[in-house]
């Protein structure tokens, strides 16, 4: 963008040239952005015509809004001390993200009410006589980031093929409950034969196989439990507030349950079950999932379609 347009534009939101231009210094290209003129004390003077995106309308306000007012209550404080340094010519800082409120008045609000981010630059101004007199601000949409952020996070902690969390998830989780104390009731299930199933059908029906145990898993599971995939046969639970009875007779009932639903309908198909590993949460992660992997193994050894604990086996 050309100075002259820099001009152009400080202009229609009753910026003097100079100030105009000092816009083309603070970023070349605003295309989108917001831009602001604030006084001294933080009080936005004259904005861009799209602030009303943000339910803003500057030429109808009584009473002039403080660049904070724009700011959900969490992050007040902070764009405050920021913006003050700033006026004061305390510090020069780059670009800072901040929440944005939801729209104060939908009609005027392009997208529904939600929390948007965005980021701040100030430019502090100076009258002739070098006194500070405000500044001027591009706000600019970081929301696209933001959602990016969470999606590259979503897609590092789940599992590509269940959607459920993986293994690295869920060990969080058993660490954040190890360090409030343990005790909670960890099951480990796996659909019996996945391995034969595989050489005999397929990596697709095994895939399928998968998802649909994952599915049923969901529909079983209750209010507070947390779900993972550990590997391509495992799956984990977590059972808070579960007595280890309570916890032995609902993995029971999923056993059951899933064998009955997953009954051949003919003799060429598959027969599915599965079995299950009980163990208490405690000393460590590693030593958790090896005792639930252990009840496990002892179940499977006994036909599947078993629940075992380490040491002790039942038949469902």
């Amino acid at each position: 963008m050309s100075l002259d347009r820099w001009g152009t534009v400080g202009m229609k939101i009753g910026l003097s040239d100079v100030e105009g231009h000092v816009l083309h210094g603070l970023l070349e290209e605003a295309s989108g952005d917001i831009v602001i003129r604030l006084d001294r004390h933080g009080f936005i003077i004259h904005a861009s015509a799209n602030i009303a995106e943000l339910g803003l309308d500057i030429s109808a306000a009584l009473l002039l809004p403080h660049i904070t007012d724009l700011a959900q209550r969490d992050h007040v404080a902070f764009l405050r001390e920021h913006v003050s340094a700033a006026l004061a010519g305390h510090r020069q800082m780059g670009w800072v993200e901040f929440a944005v409120i939801a729209c104060a008045e939908p009609a005027m609000c392009r997208e529904p009410q939600r929390q948007r981010w965005f980021a701040l630059s100030l430019k502090p101004m100076r009258d002739p006589a070098g006194t500070p007199d405000g500044a001027l601000c591009l706000l600019r949409s970081v929301q696209h980031l933001r959602s990016l952020e969470g999606e590259l996070h979503s897609r590092a902690v789940t599992d590509p093929l269940t959607g459920l969390a993986n293994r690295q998830a869920f060990c969080a989780s058993l660490r954040r409950l190890l360090a409030k104390g343990g005790g909670q009731m960890v099951a480990i299930f796996a659909v019996d034969g996945m391995r034969a199933l595989l050489l005999r059908y397929g990596q697709r029906t095994a895939d399928e196989v998968l998802w649909g145990f994952a599915r049923f898993l969901e529909t079983m599971a209750l209010p507070g439990h947390e779900l993972a995939q550990l590997d391509c046969e495992r799956f984990a639970v977590l059972l808070p507030e579960m007595t280890s009875r309570a916890a032995r007779d609902w993995a029971e009932d999923v056993v059951v349950t899933f064998a009955g639903i997953a009954a051949p309908v003919s003799a060429k198909a598959p027969q599915l079950s599965a079995s299950a590993g009980l163990a208490r949460v405690e000393c460590t992660v590693d030593w958790t999932l090896r005792e639930a992997e252990l009840g496990l193994v002892l179940a499977r050894a006994g036909g599947g379609k078993q629940v075992a604990v380490a040491g002790r086996r039942r038949a469902a």
